[in-house]
């Protein structure tokens, strides 16, 4: 999350229905925008930490993705999106935050 291009993190755990349906499709995604967008998942009950990450950002529920430049929480998309929806979501945060593509290259 401290890197400085735009990383998309997915914060999901294994007994959420929801997550699974949305894994493939995060992982389509994140090869489209390979280059341009860093794509990460954090199983929030894989251990205390993890957990505690989310608390601390706010996450009330799985799936849900948070977008960081440099450390620093730059928007969120809660529950499961269609391919469509997380592209256009994605395309929508790099016009919105260039500079942060643009420092990254």
């Amino acid at each position: 999350m401290e890197s400085d291009i735009l990383t998309l993190v997915d914060f999901w755990h294994h007994r959420c229905p929801w997550c699974l349906r949305l894994n493939p499709i995060f992982e389509d995604v994140a090869e489209e925008y390979k280059g341009k967008v860093k794509f990460v998942k954090m199983n929030v009950l894989a251990n205390l930490e993890n957990r505690q990450l989310a608390i601390n950002l706010g996450i009330m529920g799985t799936p849900t993705l948070v977008f960081f430049c440099k450390g620093r929480p730059l928007g969120t998309i809660v529950g499961f999106k269609s391919k469509d929806q997380l592209k256009n979501a994605v395309d929508e945060m790099i016009a919105r935050h260039k500079e942060c593509i643009d420092q990254s290259t």
